[in-house]
């Protein structure tokens, strides 16, 4: 079985980190494009703009980036959206829907940072602004739609996040 299309070792541990792929196409990383997510489960996360917190969920929860590309759009945002609120890696295998557990959503261009080559990376594969700001607004309005709590950072600003990851347990989701 290829490595993106299970958990690795540790699943189920309160000693070791689990990372997960979920992929819509379960392909191996870097040969997919699309809408992507770091998701973590969080106990309590926080979202701060020069000082002012902007967002902020509390107890258990998911810490959500999301990175938008050029070719991503409302449909993906859409798809995205029942993915989180569906993904069962709560505590007990449960989901967001299951748990009326929160969200705090945060835009994330650096997702799409390519480091491969030199020393500074590239930002060539995220989507700009007026292309990414209304997509990530979709993912929320989307996952607002299904009925989830969800708190945000504010686009473009300069962001300080604060979290607990419970586990850890960070998932990368891409659909």
């Amino acid at each position: 079985m290829p490595l993106w299309a299970v958990l690795l070792q540790g699943h189920g541990t309160r000693t070791a980190p689990v990372v997960a792929l979920l992929s819509e196409g379960c392909g191996p990383p870097g040969m997919m494009a699309g809408m992507r997510a770091v998701v973590q489960r969080v106990d309590g996360a926080r979202v701060e703009v020069a000082g002012e917190t902007v967002g902020e969920i509390v107890g258990e929860g998911l810490c959500v980036l999301v990175g938008v590309t050029h070719e991503d759009t409302r449909e993906k945002a859409a798809q995205l959206a029942r993915k989180l609120w569906s993904v069962r890696i709560l505590q007990g295998e449960k989901s967001c829907s299951d748990t009326s557990a929160p969200l705090l959503v945060i835009s994330q261009f650096t997702l799409y940072g390519d480091a491969r080559k030199g020393r500074r990376p590239t930002w060539n594969a995220a989507a700009p602004g007026p292309v990414a700001e209304p997509l990530v607004d979709e993912v929320v309005a989307q996952l607002r739609a299904l009925g989830a709590h969800v708190e945000t950072g504010r686009f473009g600003a300069s962001m300080q996040v604060s979290l607990t990851n419970d586990g850890p347990f960070t998932v990368l989701v891409e659909v």
